[in-house]
């Protein structure tokens, strides 16, 4: 009988789930999934490609919202599907708002909600907070390579 027992989502090393690498990776942790919610943590650090004078600028925020899509779906090939890492690509962003721009030193808390999965094409909402407090919030449609 197969052991289709998942990992606790401390143990799991990120990196293993994303086509990103370092220094271009922006969520450190994989927090939870099921079937449409992921969320995924990561902390603002100094160092960040995104940063500048101490904020994740914008183009940060919707990186990180598109690496918590990533991360969903490292997840379901790697540990549900026993396949290798996909590559997708941002089909859109839409009603990208901007609330305040994380500090450094900042957790971010980004989940996203998956609305619909057509044909390779995910479209999902996502909410990027720290301590509760939201930052942003968007709908981003990824679309998977071939």
């Amino acid at each position: 009988m197969a052991d289709n027992t998942l990992p606790a989502f401390h143990t799991i090393d990120v990196t293993e789930l994303l086509p990103q690498q370092p220094p271009f990776v922006m969520v450190d942790a994989l927090l939870s999934y099921d079937e449409r919610t992921t969320s995924c943590r990561l902390l603002v650090r100094d160092d960040n490609l995104f940063c500048d004078d101490g904020l994740l600028s914008a183009s940060g925020l919707i990186e990180n919202v598109a690496q918590t899509c990533a991360a969903r779906l490292g997840f379901i090939n790697k540990y549900i599907l026993k396949c290798g890492v996909q590559v997708g690509y941002i089909g859109a962003i839409r009603n990208f708002t901007i609330h305040r721009q994380p500090r450094v030193g900042e957790v971010l808390v980004t989940t996203i909600h998956v609305e619909e999965n057509v044909m390779g094409m995910t479209l999902a909402t996502a909410r990027v907070e720290v301590g509760g407090e939201c930052m942003a919030e968007t709908e981003i449609k990824i679309a998977l390579a071939q």
